[in-house]
Protein backbone atom coordinates (compact mmCIF):
# COMPACT_ATOMS: atom_id res chain seq x y z
CA UNK A 1 0.00 0.00 0.00
CA UNK A 2 0.97 3.28 -0.52
CA UNK A 3 2.92 4.53 2.51
CA UNK A 4 1.72 8.24 2.71
CA UNK A 5 1.87 9.10 6.71
CA UNK A 6 -0.35 12.62 6.80
CA UNK A 7 1.01 14.54 9.48
CA UNK A 8 -0.56 17.40 11.26
CA UNK A 9 0.55 19.86 13.30
CA UNK A 10 -0.67 21.27 16.26
CA UNK A 11 -2.10 24.70 14.38
CA UNK A 12 -3.18 22.24 11.99
CA UNK A 13 -0.85 22.68 9.41
CA UNK A 14 -0.26 19.51 7.42
CA UNK A 15 3.04 17.74 5.71
CA UNK A 16 2.83 13.93 4.04
CA UNK A 17 5.75 11.91 4.44
CA UNK A 18 5.24 10.67 0.69
CA UNK A 19 7.27 8.10 -1.44
CA UNK A 20 7.14 10.38 -4.16
CA UNK A 21 10.52 12.69 -3.53
CA UNK A 22 9.56 15.79 -5.66
CA UNK A 23 6.50 15.76 -3.86
CA UNK A 24 7.81 15.48 -0.65
CA UNK A 25 10.77 17.79 -1.30
CA UNK A 26 8.59 20.13 -2.39
CA UNK A 27 6.56 20.27 0.81
CA UNK A 28 9.51 20.01 3.18
CA UNK A 29 10.99 23.42 1.15
CA UNK A 30 7.76 25.00 2.36
CA UNK A 31 8.47 24.29 5.58
CA UNK A 32 12.55 25.14 5.43
CA UNK A 33 13.76 26.71 2.07
CA UNK A 34 16.49 24.92 0.86
CA UNK A 35 15.78 21.61 2.99
CA UNK A 36 15.19 19.06 -0.13
CA UNK A 37 19.24 18.59 -0.25
CA UNK A 38 19.30 17.25 3.80
CA UNK A 39 16.22 15.17 3.06
CA UNK A 40 18.44 13.34 -0.16
CA UNK A 41 21.37 13.77 2.32
CA UNK A 42 19.25 12.05 5.24
CA UNK A 43 18.37 9.26 3.14
CA UNK A 44 21.28 8.16 1.86
CA UNK A 45 22.29 7.65 5.45
CA UNK A 46 19.51 6.16 5.94
CA UNK A 47 20.01 3.70 2.62
CA UNK A 48 23.69 2.93 4.46
CA UNK A 49 22.44 2.19 7.49
CA UNK A 50 19.59 -0.22 6.28
CA UNK A 51 22.13 -2.03 3.91
CA UNK A 52 24.84 -2.08 6.44
CA UNK A 53 22.59 -2.96 10.09
CA UNK A 54 20.34 -5.04 8.92
CA UNK A 55 22.41 -7.90 7.85
CA UNK A 56 25.43 -6.92 10.14
CA UNK A 57 22.73 -6.82 13.29
CA UNK A 58 19.41 -8.33 12.32
CA UNK A 59 20.16 -11.03 10.67
CA UNK A 60 23.23 -12.18 12.43
CA UNK A 61 22.93 -15.35 15.45
CA UNK A 62 26.09 -14.15 17.55
CA UNK A 63 26.20 -17.31 19.82
CA UNK A 64 28.31 -14.36 22.41
CA UNK A 65 29.27 -11.18 23.04
CA UNK A 66 32.44 -11.66 21.16
CA UNK A 67 31.16 -12.53 18.27
CA UNK A 68 29.38 -9.39 18.18
CA UNK A 69 32.28 -7.17 19.29
CA UNK A 70 34.97 -8.96 17.33
CA UNK A 71 37.13 -6.48 15.26
CA UNK A 72 35.35 -7.73 11.94
CA UNK A 73 32.20 -5.61 13.37
CA UNK A 74 34.42 -2.44 14.14
CA UNK A 75 33.96 -1.09 10.05
CA UNK A 76 30.15 -1.25 11.17
CA UNK A 77 30.42 1.08 14.18
CA UNK A 78 31.23 3.96 12.16
CA UNK A 79 28.87 3.02 9.30
CA UNK A 80 25.74 3.40 11.29
CA UNK A 81 26.17 5.95 13.72
CA UNK A 82 25.05 3.90 17.31
CA UNK A 83 26.90 6.46 19.19
CA UNK A 84 25.26 9.32 18.25
CA UNK A 85 21.40 10.08 19.38
CA UNK A 86 18.73 10.12 16.27
CA UNK A 87 17.72 13.57 17.13
CA UNK A 88 20.27 15.22 17.72
CA UNK A 89 21.69 13.93 14.40
CA UNK A 90 18.79 15.78 12.28
CA UNK A 91 20.95 18.75 12.52
CA UNK A 92 22.73 17.95 10.04
CA UNK A 93 20.12 18.26 7.47
CA UNK A 94 17.31 20.16 8.95
CA UNK A 95 16.83 23.01 10.95
CA UNK A 96 12.94 23.20 11.16
CA UNK A 97 11.88 21.35 14.62
CA UNK A 98 9.20 19.72 12.74
CA UNK A 99 11.44 17.97 10.36
CA UNK A 100 13.48 17.00 12.62
CA UNK A 101 10.28 15.12 14.10
CA UNK A 102 8.31 14.21 11.12
CA UNK A 103 11.77 11.69 10.37
CA UNK A 104 12.07 10.86 14.12
CA UNK A 105 9.18 9.40 15.20
CA UNK A 106 9.62 6.40 13.64
CA UNK A 107 11.26 5.47 16.69
CA UNK A 108 8.51 5.27 19.00
CA UNK A 109 7.84 2.06 16.95
CA UNK A 110 10.76 0.53 18.88
CA UNK A 111 9.11 2.17 21.97
CA UNK A 112 11.80 4.59 22.04
CA UNK A 113 12.76 8.30 22.29
CA UNK A 114 14.61 9.93 19.13
CA UNK A 115 16.20 11.79 21.59
CA UNK A 116 17.57 8.73 23.02
CA UNK A 117 17.84 6.30 20.40
CA UNK A 118 20.79 5.95 18.30
CA UNK A 119 21.05 7.51 14.62
CA UNK A 120 20.81 4.16 13.04
CA UNK A 121 17.52 4.19 13.06
CA UNK A 122 17.28 6.35 10.21
CA UNK A 123 17.03 3.26 8.55
CA UNK A 124 12.98 3.22 9.65
CA UNK A 125 12.23 6.11 7.40
CA UNK A 126 14.06 5.52 4.68
CA UNK A 127 12.72 1.70 4.29
CA UNK A 128 9.38 2.90 4.51
CA UNK A 129 9.66 5.31 1.74
CA UNK A 130 12.04 2.96 -0.50
CA UNK A 131 10.50 -0.29 -0.06
CA UNK A 132 6.93 0.66 0.55
CA UNK A 133 4.60 -0.87 3.84
CA UNK A 134 2.68 -4.06 3.13
CA UNK A 135 -0.68 -4.97 4.44
CA UNK A 136 -2.41 -8.10 4.42
CA UNK A 137 -6.02 -8.49 2.90
CA UNK A 138 -8.30 -9.19 6.15
CA UNK A 139 -6.24 -7.82 9.19
CA UNK A 140 -2.69 -8.39 10.15
CA UNK A 141 -4.00 -11.64 12.17
CA UNK A 142 -4.26 -13.21 8.43
CA UNK A 143 -0.17 -13.65 8.93
CA UNK A 144 -1.41 -15.95 12.38
CA UNK A 145 -4.21 -17.61 10.63
CA UNK A 146 -1.32 -18.46 7.58
CA UNK A 147 2.03 -19.22 9.54
CA UNK A 148 -0.90 -21.60 11.64
CA UNK A 149 -2.39 -23.34 8.32
CA UNK A 150 1.67 -23.86 7.37
CA UNK A 151 2.20 -25.73 10.75
CA UNK A 152 -0.70 -28.20 10.55
CA UNK A 153 -0.16 -28.78 7.62
CA UNK A 154 3.49 -30.02 8.90
CA UNK A 155 1.48 -31.53 11.64
CA UNK A 156 1.66 -29.71 14.28
CA UNK A 157 -0.98 -29.91 17.03
CA UNK A 158 -2.39 -26.73 18.57
CA UNK A 159 -3.67 -26.99 22.25
CA UNK A 160 -5.70 -23.12 22.98
CA UNK A 161 -7.25 -21.77 26.09
CA UNK A 162 -4.51 -23.30 28.62
CA UNK A 163 -2.09 -21.48 30.21
CA UNK A 164 1.71 -22.86 30.92
CA UNK A 165 1.90 -23.27 34.65
CA UNK A 166 5.42 -23.83 35.02
CA UNK A 167 8.28 -25.32 32.74
CA UNK A 168 9.80 -27.74 34.65
CA UNK A 169 14.26 -28.39 34.67
CA UNK A 170 16.68 -31.22 36.12
CA UNK A 171 19.63 -29.87 36.70
CA UNK A 172 20.67 -27.83 33.21
CA UNK A 173 18.21 -29.15 31.55
CA UNK A 174 14.22 -28.37 30.31
CA UNK A 175 12.37 -31.48 31.36
CA UNK A 176 8.67 -30.31 29.82
CA UNK A 177 6.06 -27.96 31.57
CA UNK A 178 2.59 -28.28 33.24
CA UNK A 179 -0.65 -26.39 32.94
CA UNK A 180 -3.91 -27.04 34.76
CA UNK A 181 -5.35 -29.44 32.62
CA UNK A 182 -2.00 -31.21 31.49
CA UNK A 183 0.19 -32.06 34.96
CA UNK A 184 3.50 -33.06 33.15
CA UNK A 185 4.18 -32.87 29.08
CA UNK A 186 7.81 -33.62 28.35
CA UNK A 187 9.54 -32.24 26.36
CA UNK A 188 12.72 -32.85 24.42
CA UNK A 189 12.47 -28.52 23.97
CA UNK A 190 11.01 -25.89 24.41
CA UNK A 191 10.39 -22.57 22.20
CA UNK A 192 8.61 -19.81 24.60
CA UNK A 193 7.09 -17.16 22.65
CA UNK A 194 5.88 -15.13 25.58
CA UNK A 195 6.90 -12.45 27.00
CA UNK A 196 10.75 -12.92 27.75
CA UNK A 197 10.85 -11.35 31.61
CA UNK A 198 7.38 -13.22 32.14
CA UNK A 199 8.91 -16.62 31.10
CA UNK A 200 12.01 -16.10 33.20
CA UNK A 201 9.96 -14.67 36.58
CA UNK A 202 6.98 -16.56 36.31
CA UNK A 203 7.97 -20.38 34.92
CA UNK A 204 11.05 -20.98 35.88
CA UNK A 205 12.38 -22.17 38.98
CA UNK A 206 16.11 -19.96 38.77
CA UNK A 207 15.47 -16.22 38.93
CA UNK A 208 19.07 -15.18 38.57
CA UNK A 209 18.43 -14.19 35.12
CA UNK A 210 15.02 -12.75 35.68
CA UNK A 211 16.12 -10.59 38.14
CA UNK A 212 18.85 -9.61 35.74
CA UNK A 213 16.29 -8.82 32.81
CA UNK A 214 14.12 -7.03 34.80
CA UNK A 215 16.62 -4.24 35.83
CA UNK A 216 17.14 -3.61 32.01
CA UNK A 217 15.77 -0.42 30.20
CA UNK A 218 12.40 -1.51 29.05
CA UNK A 219 10.20 0.16 26.30
CA UNK A 220 7.25 2.69 26.86
CA UNK A 221 3.61 1.56 26.24
CA UNK A 222 0.24 2.89 25.23
CA UNK A 223 -3.67 3.71 25.41
CA UNK A 224 -4.97 2.04 22.42
CA UNK A 225 -8.58 2.62 21.52
CA UNK A 226 -10.48 0.59 18.94
CA UNK A 227 -13.62 1.88 17.93
CA UNK A 228 -16.55 0.82 15.48
CA UNK A 229 -18.31 3.87 14.34
CA UNK A 230 -21.62 3.88 12.43
CA UNK A 231 -20.23 6.95 10.33
CA UNK A 232 -17.03 7.51 7.62
CA UNK A 233 -15.27 10.07 8.10
CA UNK A 234 -13.55 11.25 4.82
CA UNK A 235 -11.40 13.84 6.51
CA UNK A 236 -9.72 10.69 7.51
CA UNK A 237 -8.17 10.05 3.63
CA UNK A 238 -5.18 7.45 4.05
CA UNK A 239 -4.94 4.60 6.49
CA UNK A 240 -2.15 6.54 8.61
CA UNK A 241 -2.46 10.03 10.22
CA UNK A 242 -0.27 11.41 13.05
CA UNK A 243 -0.60 14.35 15.10
CA UNK A 244 2.79 15.55 16.17
CA UNK A 245 2.98 17.77 19.17
CA UNK A 246 5.31 21.19 18.99
CA UNK A 247 6.79 20.26 22.54
CA UNK A 248 8.06 17.12 20.94
CA UNK A 249 10.81 17.15 23.52
CA UNK A 250 8.95 17.12 26.73
CA UNK A 251 6.31 14.96 25.04
CA UNK A 252 9.06 12.05 25.35
CA UNK A 253 10.52 13.55 29.08
CA UNK A 254 7.22 12.91 30.24
CA UNK A 255 6.75 8.82 28.70
CA UNK A 256 10.63 7.76 29.12
CA UNK A 257 11.58 9.85 32.75
CA UNK A 258 8.66 9.79 34.28
CA UNK A 259 6.58 7.38 33.22
CA UNK A 260 3.30 9.23 32.52
CA UNK A 261 0.90 10.66 29.90
CA UNK A 262 2.22 14.54 28.51
CA UNK A 263 0.12 17.36 28.70
CA UNK A 264 -0.60 17.38 24.80
CA UNK A 265 0.34 13.79 23.64
CA UNK A 266 1.32 12.58 20.34
CA UNK A 267 -1.51 10.80 18.52
CA UNK A 268 -1.71 7.77 16.02
CA UNK A 269 -4.95 7.18 14.18
CA UNK A 270 -5.14 4.00 12.00
CA UNK A 271 -8.00 3.98 9.84
CA UNK A 272 -7.73 0.46 8.29
CA UNK A 273 -10.89 0.60 6.37
CA UNK A 274 -8.94 2.88 3.31
CA UNK A 275 -7.45 -0.23 2.28
CA UNK A 276 -9.25 -3.26 3.39
CA UNK A 277 -13.35 -1.64 3.57
CA UNK A 278 -13.99 -5.36 4.33
CA UNK A 279 -13.11 -4.20 7.85
CA UNK A 280 -16.52 -2.30 8.07
CA UNK A 281 -19.52 -2.40 7.15
CA UNK A 282 -21.08 -0.13 4.25
CA UNK A 283 -21.56 3.23 5.65
CA UNK A 284 -19.60 2.40 9.16
CA UNK A 285 -16.46 2.52 10.02
CA UNK A 286 -13.07 1.19 11.96
CA UNK A 287 -10.86 3.46 13.83
CA UNK A 288 -7.74 3.32 15.97
CA UNK A 289 -6.63 5.74 18.33
CA UNK A 290 -2.92 5.53 19.96
CA UNK A 291 -0.81 7.24 22.69
CA UNK A 292 1.64 6.59 24.00
CA UNK A 293 2.64 6.65 27.69
CA UNK A 294 4.83 5.22 30.20
CA UNK A 295 5.17 2.01 31.60
CA UNK A 296 4.12 1.11 34.56
CA UNK A 297 6.33 1.98 37.01
CA UNK A 298 5.65 -0.67 39.88
CA UNK A 299 4.41 2.06 42.47
CA UNK A 300 0.64 3.28 43.16
CA UNK A 301 1.54 6.53 41.27
CA UNK A 302 0.11 5.93 38.58
CA UNK A 303 -3.87 6.26 38.25
CA UNK A 304 -4.75 5.10 34.47
CA UNK A 305 -8.38 5.68 34.38
CA UNK A 306 -8.00 9.19 34.61
CA UNK A 307 -4.82 8.96 32.13
CA UNK A 308 -6.87 6.72 29.86
CA UNK A 309 -9.69 9.38 29.87
CA UNK A 310 -7.25 12.33 29.86
CA UNK A 311 -6.03 10.37 26.25
CA UNK A 312 -9.53 9.71 24.93
CA UNK A 313 -9.96 13.16 25.21
CA UNK A 314 -6.56 14.49 23.19
CA UNK A 315 -7.28 11.89 20.33
CA UNK A 316 -10.63 13.83 20.22
CA UNK A 317 -9.00 17.05 20.47
CA UNK A 318 -6.50 16.30 17.45
CA UNK A 319 -9.67 14.87 15.43
CA UNK A 320 -11.41 18.19 15.55
CA UNK A 321 -7.95 20.29 13.90
CA UNK A 322 -9.17 18.15 10.86
CA UNK A 323 -13.21 19.12 11.20
CA UNK A 324 -13.94 15.64 12.78
CA UNK A 325 -16.45 17.46 15.59
CA UNK A 326 -18.68 14.61 16.24
CA UNK A 327 -16.88 11.07 16.60
CA UNK A 328 -18.10 10.42 20.13
CA UNK A 329 -21.87 11.04 18.99
CA UNK A 330 -21.27 7.89 15.97
CA UNK A 331 -19.16 5.14 18.55
CA UNK A 332 -20.97 2.33 18.79
CA UNK A 333 -18.97 0.43 20.54
CA UNK A 334 -15.05 0.81 21.55
CA UNK A 335 -12.76 -1.45 23.32
CA UNK A 336 -9.16 -0.05 24.78
CA UNK A 337 -6.18 -0.95 26.32
CA UNK A 338 -3.99 0.20 28.78
CA UNK A 339 -0.90 -1.35 30.60
CA UNK A 340 -2.34 -2.58 32.69
CA UNK A 341 -4.48 -4.45 29.99
CA UNK A 342 -1.08 -5.21 28.09
CA UNK A 343 0.66 -6.65 31.78
CA UNK A 344 -3.02 -8.86 32.17
CA UNK A 345 -3.71 -10.04 29.31
CA UNK A 346 -0.36 -10.73 27.38
CA UNK A 347 1.69 -11.24 30.84
CA UNK A 348 3.97 -7.97 29.11
CA UNK A 349 5.88 -6.86 31.65
CA UNK A 350 5.29 -3.20 32.80
CA UNK A 351 2.40 -3.80 30.70
CA UNK A 352 5.44 -2.22 28.02
CA UNK A 353 4.20 -2.99 24.97
CA UNK A 354 7.43 -3.45 22.84
CA UNK A 355 9.50 -5.41 25.86
CA UNK A 356 12.81 -4.34 26.37
CA UNK A 357 13.87 -0.94 24.46
CA UNK A 358 16.60 -0.75 21.78
CA UNK A 359 19.04 1.51 23.46
CA UNK A 360 22.68 1.09 22.80
CA UNK A 361 23.41 -1.66 25.09
CA UNK A 362 20.22 -3.62 24.35
CA UNK A 363 20.96 -3.85 20.15
CA UNK A 364 22.51 -6.65 18.43
CA UNK A 365 24.41 -8.97 20.50
CA UNK A 366 23.66 -6.92 23.51
CA UNK A 367 19.92 -7.84 23.21
CA UNK A 368 18.85 -11.30 25.19
CA UNK A 369 19.99 -14.60 23.21
CA UNK A 370 17.16 -16.96 21.83
CA UNK A 371 18.70 -19.69 23.86
CA UNK A 372 18.73 -19.63 27.52
CA UNK A 373 22.42 -19.67 28.91
CA UNK A 374 21.42 -22.35 31.84
CA UNK A 375 18.94 -24.11 30.18
CA UNK A 376 20.34 -25.13 26.57
CA UNK A 377 17.21 -26.71 25.08
CA UNK A 378 15.31 -23.43 26.29
CA UNK A 379 14.88 -20.98 23.29
CA UNK A 380 13.39 -17.72 23.21
CA UNK A 381 11.84 -15.87 20.25
CA UNK A 382 9.71 -12.62 20.09
CA UNK A 383 10.16 -8.56 20.86
CA UNK A 384 12.77 -8.75 23.77
CA UNK A 385 15.05 -11.32 22.53
CA UNK A 386 17.15 -10.70 19.02
CA UNK A 387 16.90 -8.90 17.31
CA UNK A 388 14.13 -6.92 18.48
CA UNK A 389 10.15 -5.42 18.60
CA UNK A 390 7.99 -5.27 15.99
CA UNK A 391 6.06 -8.20 14.17
CA UNK A 392 8.64 -8.10 10.87
CA UNK A 393 11.67 -8.43 13.28
CA UNK A 394 10.34 -11.01 15.68
CA UNK A 395 9.11 -12.95 12.63
CA UNK A 396 13.49 -12.70 11.84
CA UNK A 397 13.93 -13.92 15.61
CA UNK A 398 11.04 -16.77 15.02
CA UNK A 399 13.10 -17.85 11.84
CA UNK A 400 16.75 -17.54 13.54
CA UNK A 401 15.58 -19.56 16.42
CA UNK A 402 14.35 -21.96 14.51
CA UNK A 403 17.55 -22.31 12.68
CA UNK A 404 19.09 -22.70 16.27
CA UNK A 405 17.32 -25.10 17.09
CA UNK A 406 18.02 -27.31 14.39
CA UNK A 407 21.66 -26.38 14.45
CA UNK A 408 21.89 -27.47 17.83
CA UNK A 409 19.61 -30.58 17.27
CA UNK A 410 21.25 -31.79 13.87
CA UNK A 411 18.39 -30.92 12.31
CA UNK A 412 18.04 -31.10 8.25
CA UNK A 413 15.97 -27.70 6.81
Amino acid sequence: VDPTYRLVFDDGSELSLTSDLKDLEAQIEQIEPGSGAGLLRYLDEGYRHYHVGVPGMVHQDFRNIFQFIHPRNIPMVFQVKPFTKHYPNMGRYFDHPRLRSAFTFQDVYMGLSPFDGPATFSLMPYSELAHGVYYPKGGMYQVVEVLMKLARDTGVEFIFDEEVGAIHTDGDRITGMSSVEYKNVQADIILANADLSYVLQELLPDKNLARKIYKKRFSCSTFSFFWGLDKVYPELTGPHTLFLADDFKENFDSIIDQLTLPDNPCVYIHAPTRVDPSLAPAGHDTIIGITPVGHMSGKDDQDWVDLREKARESIFKRLRLLGINDFQEHIKFETNFTPLSWKARYNLAKGSTHGLCHNLLQLGGFRPDFQHPKYKNLYFVGASTRPGTGMPTAMVSGRMASERICEDWGISL
